[in-house]
């Protein structure tokens, strides 16, 4: 192995360990549906760039994602995966399964491992088996979650307050509120995570993204 190989897996080991230093992204299965939720701020290093940061999308009409790392890339693997989905629907009649959404993003990232898409993702939604949510790493490892997951810097707040208080069968409305309040946990001690909340309900043929005002009254129930 040459000098200028090692040199860049360590290009690319240093970008990884950037990468991830920001973000709390949440997913929760509920009882008919998933709730998507994540906090807002965007950071370079110590430097807040953004605090309406997006980070989560629509892929279908009943399946969405979010997405921690290099805004870029994230967006790249958005429009890529929501054009298959929309084609696969127009040549098959149906939607595709959250799994196969899964399997193809997996595909693609593993695809690029040598030259990767520094993502970490939630694929989280509801197909004609029920509600699901799914974690992908950079290289294309995919998660089955089947109550909850979470991801980056404040993940483990949020994972600590989540498993105190999930249940199997949880109501969607708890969803949500569980979601914001692990959210609202983790911006309190994640340096990195802050600022406003966007969260996403997802049930059968519904995607509903939650308005300031309604998470604002979560968020002052819980303060």
């Amino acid at each position: 192995m040459g000098d200028m190989t090692i040199r860049g897996i360590e290009e690319v080991r240093d970008i990884f360990k950037n990468a991830f230093k920001g973000t709390t992204t949440v997913g929760i299965v509920c009882d008919g549906g998933v709730v998507l939720a994540s906090e807002r701020r965007a950071t370079v290093g110590y430097f807040i760039a953004s605090k309406a940061a997006k980070k989560i999308y629509q892929i279908d009409d009943s399946v969405g994602m979010t997405t921690a790392g290099i805004v870029g890339d994230a967006q790249t693997l958005v429009r890529i995966v929501s054009v298959e989905a929309r084609l696969y629907k127009m040549r098959r009649g149906e939607p595709m399964t959250i799994r196969a959404i899964t399997t193809l993003l997996a595909n693609i990232l593993n695809a690029q491992r040598m030259f990767p898409f520094y993502t970490q993702l939630l694929v989280g939604g509801v197909d004609r088996t029920g509600p699901h949510i799914f974690s992908l790493d950079p290289l294309g490892g995919a998660i089955e979650e089947r109550e909850a997951a979470v991801t980056g810097s404040g993940s483990p707040i949020a994972y600590g307050i989540i498993e105190d208080r999930y249940y199997k069968g949880i109501s969607l409305d708890e969803g949500v509120e569980l979601a914001v309040r692990a959210l609202h946990g983790a911006m309190k001690r994640d340096v990195a995570s802050g600022d406003d909340i966007e969260a996403v309900v997802i049930a059968k043929d519904m995607y509903k993204e939650l308005s300031r005002e309604e998470i604002d009254k979560i968020r002052n129930s819980i303060s």
